[in-house]
């Protein structure tokens, strides 16, 4: 008996799935005509294992990506604001500890999709990630300021501000569009419950 198996797949079922026959790991299928004379392509049993393997990736793909879209429709509707900025983070000296190194002229800024959801900052690589990498309770934020403007190279003047936390740990954010930077500034403020400060040159604020 011949070990191969005759299932046969029509020509419309294949065809309507072309938009992912680019995913398979073969690039050629054995097309033949039935005696009804319907285009038809037939299969060893390794290779129809193979496509329903890469048929169920595909499926389990296609769950994954809508649950991601489903999070950012989720993140758009509920969060008090969200958007991509460029983030760094500092230490500042507690009380008793020496002076950190000035690395205020460090271009290691980041893009992060940030969320004010709540009670906490969230931080996201992509706005399409599931989970944060990172986040911060209001709760804990002590200061939130505005930071000197600054030149980067193919992106011009960006506008920045920060947060201190009562860690000690400074999150630090700009954005080329001011307009963005004070809408950030205006609510952080307002859920943090903390003042406005007067910007000094080393970007510390006075209350």
């Amino acid at each position: 008996m011949d070990r191969s198996c005759n299932s046969l797949w029509s020509g419309r079922k294949l065809r309507s799935a072309a938009i992912m026959m680019n995913l398979f790991s073969f690039r050629w299928l054995p097309w033949s005509s039935g005696a009804d004379g319907q285009e038809r392509v037939q299969l060893t049993a390794a290779e129809l294992e193979s496509l329903r393997s890469e048929l169920a990736d595909i499926e389990e793909r296609e769950a994954h990506f809508k649950a991601r879209l489903e999070h950012i429709d989720e993140i758009l509707r509920s969060a008090y604001l969200s958007g991509y900025l460029n983030i760094r983070t500092r230490w500042t000296a507690l009380p008793g500890e020496p002076a950190p190194i000035d690395d205020t002229d460090v271009d290691d800024w980041l893009p992060r999709f940030v969320v004010l959801h709540g009670q906490c900052v969230f931080f996201y690589l992509f706005s399409t990630d599931l989970s944060p990498q990172d986040s911060t309770l209001l709760s804990d934020v002590v200061e939130v300021g505005s930071l000197p403007g600054f030149m980067r190279e193919d992106e011009g003047t960006q506008y920045s501000f920060y947060i201190l936390t009562r860690q000690g740990l400074r999150y630090e954010f700009s954005h080329v569009s001011k307009i963005q930077v004070d809408t950030w500034l205006s609510a952080l403020r307002t859920d943090c419950k903390v003042g406005s400060d007067v910007k000094v040159p080393n970007g510390s604020s006075e209350k």
